[in-house]
């Protein structure tokens, strides 16, 4: 690669690595063309999956001031540098290794820390920030409308209080049955003579 072409390439992966939430490294050996694009497709439009030259990788990194494990950048490396939830790219990844062998996680960084392979499945096995979001929203509106149901039962418990002196006046009025007015009971109307 000459010269101006090698130092556009370390200036774009550099700022893959500035913009990116996480960045995992994998190997990609034994992977077909159509096998890449099927892997593109799973990580979506917030992950940028490269095929990537290790001593660049390492010079990129370095300019971004992210620190790689120099074990993670040996044989044919490919990087994902994800800007989107990496959750569903952790997911993505691992699912697709389940499918095809050749896919190889090495590692990677998370919020500026470096991760193992085993912490990128745990990672995977999380719940997406979305649906964390509306277990959340979910919880909170139970809570808001066991406080509402408590906040009226006091209400109507008050009312109930106040509600003898209602109560006297009620009893002398007429009862509705069945849409007809039956009146209030007559006391004991004897003639007087």
């Amino acid at each position: 690669m000459a010269r101006p072409d090698k130092a556009a390439a370390v200036a774009e992966l550099t700022e893959d690595f500035r913009s990116a939430s996480a960045t995992v490294l994998t190997e990609y050996r034994g992977l077909s063309v159509t096998s890449m694009k099927e892997l593109r497709r799973a990580l979506g439009s917030d992950t940028k999956y490269s095929v990537v030259k290790n001593t660049l990788t390492r010079i990129a990194a370095k300019d971004a001031g992210v620190d790689i494990d120099p074990s993670l950048l040996t044989g044919p490396s490919a990087v994902a540098f994800i800007k989107g939830d990496p959750i569903d790219a952790a997911k993505s990844l691992k699912n697709f290794s389940k499918e095809n062998p050749f896919l190889v996680i090495k590692g990677g960084i998370f919020e500026g820390k470096s991760v193992t392979v085993a912490e990128i499945m745990k990672l995977a096995d999380l719940e997406s920030r979305e649906v964390l979001l509306s277990k959340l929203a979910g919880a909170m509106k139970g809570s808001l409308a066991k406080a509402i149901r408590t906040i009226d039962a006091l209400r109507l418990k008050k009312e109930v209080a106040d509600v003898p002196a209602v109560a006297e006046t009620v009893s002398e009025a007429p009862t509705v049955v069945d849409e007809a007015v039956v009146p209030a009971p007559i006391e004991d109307q004897t003639p007087e003579a």
